[in-house]
């Protein structure tokens, strides 16, 4: 009753969309966007995940965890390698790798690793805003180190430290995050609870030298804040049987640079083979929509899921991501 009790709440929420925005979560602190760097820390990874809405935090079943829940790894059987690769708009690529190792019942170790890139592109300055015939290149990247472990049956917390660098032309960003997670079953059928703090840390000051038109050079910067997320979660299947399958989550997202945020995801499971999904986001100005697909193909030796998921960026176009994971 009372899962049946709580997707009826999600879904009177989404339905009245317009009144969640206006009266449950008012535009507030969209005045601070743009005043954080790492923006690329923000991109959601994984097809499953952002096929969800990214609804993911009380979720994060899959090695996918590491970016979204660091503590959700608790909940693989097995060790698992997974790979997304993301189609961002203006031919910018997004890709992301973890490996989460189980080092027994209750401890696991995790390593990822984050990319965003694009080919060089022609420098243009205000005299020569066709090009100055002079390329440049850009480029972010984050490595992560996770520990996770089940403080008891239903409860898990976990730890990542990650190195980050954002790279314009000779220009660097540099600085040490640490993320952390906690999770909890409730006790109340498979429901459970969730709460993840990312990308926590000291401002970002970038370094190297800027040269001037007229020659003067520029070696001092101001810093900017990480672009730090607390994320609150809740999940639960309203039907697991051996033929199917549903999973229904919602999810509060609270920015330091933007406005919160209110998710709704829904994940069907077709005799553990097939898998359809669809999010949508409350509260944003683009990326509101998300849908998906996954396949689960049992092998001999290994477990290899494969996930897509398209989202729409309205006037921005569309993102679309492709992911796949093997445990073993």
């Amino acid at each position: 009753m009372k899962n049946i009790t709580y997707s009826l709440l999600a879904l009177f929420l989404l339905a009245n969309h317009q009144t969640v925005h206006a009266q449950l979560i008012p535009v507030l602190g969209s005045q601070r966007a743009g005043t954080a760097m790492g923006q690329f820390l923000k991109i959601g990874v994984g097809g499953r995940a952002v096929g969800m809405g990214e609804t993911f935090v009380a979720v994060a079943n899959d090695a996918s965890a590491l970016f979204w829940n660091p503590a959700g790894v608790t909940q693989l059987e097995k060790s698992e390698i997974t790979f997304s690769h993301t189609e961002w708009p203006v031919d910018v690529q997004h890709e992301f790798f973890g490996y989460v190792h189980k080092l027994n019942a209750q401890s696991y170790l995790g390593v990822s690793a984050i990319v965003l890139h694009t080919d060089d592109f022609e420098e243009t300055t205000e005299f020569q805003p066709l090009g100055t015939g002079r390329f440049v290149s850009f480029g972010d990247a984050a490595f992560g180190l996770t520990y996770a472990r089940k403080m008891t049956d239903r409860f898990s917390v976990g730890l990542t430290v990650k190195y980050i660098d954002e790279t314009l032309d000779n220009l660097h960003a540099r600085n040490v995050f640490i993320d952390f997670g906690t999770f909890f079953w409730t006790g109340f059928g498979s429901s459970r609870f969730a709460i993840a703090v990312t990308n926590f840390g000291t401002n970002i000051e970038p370094s190297g030298t800027l040269l001037l038109r007229d020659g003067t050079k520029i070696t001092d910067f101001q810093d900017f804040s990480p672009p730090t997320i607390f994320r609150i979660g809740l999940a639960t299947e309203v039907i697991d049987n051996s033929s199917h399958m549903l999973t229904t989550s919602v999810q509060l997202n609270h920015l330091n640079d933007n406005a919160e945020n209110f998710n709704f995801g829904l994940e069907y499971w077709w005799n553990k083979i097939l898998a359809l999904r669809g999010g949508y986001r409350l509260n944003v100005d683009e990326e509101s929509l998300a849908f998906g697909a996954g396949l689960a193909l049992p092998l001999q030796l290994i477990d290899l899921n494969l996930d897509v998921s398209y989202t729409d960026f309205g006037q921005l176009g569309s993102a679309s991501r492709f992911s796949a994971s093997i445990k073993f």
